[in-house]
């Protein structure tokens, strides 16, 4: 029987867990994340945030057999190549949008699966490019008021009024959501021997 430790405090990646039909619980990492190396590739540089994640999360655990931990990290990568973490105040969200709007953006998550009994360990990451429509200041203020840009990478939700600023993506959708479940499987089944369906 594998038991899985999730290690993110995120809603929505509880969420998207549960609806591949695996039982988990959450056990929040407190990894120093500062430890990632900012100059490598961002698919890189994400996948080194959930290791992070994984490794700070098992330290708090027993290595029991077949206990599992998975960790995800995402970011948004601006046109310009700059990492677009979450907003400082309402400014730098503002600011954030401002960059974004009418341009194409690319969204990494890197994720990790950790199994304690042996050490094996998994790492991948997936981007997603995201097009915004063209934003207007008054747009992006309405937007900034709902509260919802003040927590996520990049100052937008996909999954919910963050949606109304999208014109297209190209790629998986739920990897800017914030965890590639389609990739996330085929690791659980190719590697940890899982068979979600």
């Amino acid at each position: 029987m594998k038991e899985i430790i999730l290690a993110s405090a995120s809603p929505r990646r509880r969420r998207l867990l549960s609806r591949m039909g695996l039982e988990f619980r959450v056990v929040v990492s407190d990894a120093d994340e500062a430890r990632a190396d900012k100059t490598v590739p961002p698919g890189i540089y994400v996948q080194e945030l959930a290791l992070l994640k994984a490794a700070a999360a098992a330290k708090k655990l027993e290595k029991r057999r077949g206990r599992l931990v998975i960790s995800a990290d995402t970011i948004v990568v601006g046109p310009d190549g700059e990492v677009l973490g979450k907003p400082k105040d309402k400014k730098h969200a503002f600011d954030m949008l401002r960059s974004l709007s009418g341009v194409t953006h690319k969204v990494y998550t890197g994720y990790c699966v950790m199994r304690l009994d042996d050490g094996k360990t998994v790492c991948e990451s997936v981007c997603t490019e995201v097009t915004f429509r063209e934003l207007s200041d008054e747009r992006i203020e309405r937007y900034i008021k709902t509260g919802e840009p003040m927590d996520k990478a990049g100052a937008y939700g996909i999954q919910k009024l963050g949606a109304l600023l999208v014109d297209k993506i190209n790629g998986d959708y739920f990897n800017v959501v914030g965890l590639p479940v389609g990739e996330l499987a085929k690791t659980l089944e190719d590697e940890f021997g899982f068979r979600l369906i």
